[in-house]
């Protein structure tokens, strides 16, 4: 069956990164500590590195192994730089509002798991859809308006939100069979 790995291909797969991090975890942690500076946190990234491996359905035994884990390691990293960024933003948004309005912790953190999970979502458009969608959804813009601010036309607009109508979709039902 396409898709489903066999049970030997799982064994195979689990060995080649088992191997994979006997020979390398340690080099990668002393890569991702010497751009981040915390122990824990390098840690945490390289063991998030081979989980994805792992996940991986299309892994071969690469050529060059380091290469392969710097990718997906600096990935990592994007994403997680990414998400403090929108939670410092998040969180100076918070302390604006009045007293009486502020969320307890665990709306807090539903809110900003929300907002992770759309900015994950968003982050898979281009740019130029990306904004488009935005203008749409939050500034209340129309096609023609949305035209003019990102210096493409109408149809080029309809294109972008449909791009991300598409993800939203995506996001609430899965891939469209």
């Amino acid at each position: 069956m396409p898709g489903v790995p066999l049970p030997h291909q799982e064994s195979a797969k689990r060995n080649l990164v088992e191997n994979l991090y006997r020979q390398h975890r340690g080099w990668l942690v002393a890569w991702l500590l010497r751009g981040q500076g915390c122990p824990q946190r390098a840690e945490d990234l390289s063991q998030d590195t081979f989980l994805r491996l792992l996940r991986r359905s299309d892994l071969l035994v690469p050529r060059e192994p380091r290469a392969l884990l710097t990718s997906i390691a600096k990935g990592l990293l994007i994403d997680h730089f990414r998400r403090c960024a929108l939670e410092r933003a998040y969180q100076a948004q918070l302390e604006q509002l009045p007293e009486a309005l502020q969320p307890s912790e665990e709306e807090r953190l539903l809110l900003f798991e929300t907002l992770n999970r759309i900015d994950t979502l968003l982050g898979r458009l281009s740019s130029k859809a990306r904004a488009a969608f935005l203008h749409s959804r939050l500034d209340g813009l129309g096609h023609a308006e949305i035209a003019a601010r990102l210096g493409v036309s109408v149809p080029r607009v309809r294109q972008y939100l449909a791009q991300a109508t598409r993800q939203c979709y995506i996001a609430l039902y899965g891939e469209p069979t």
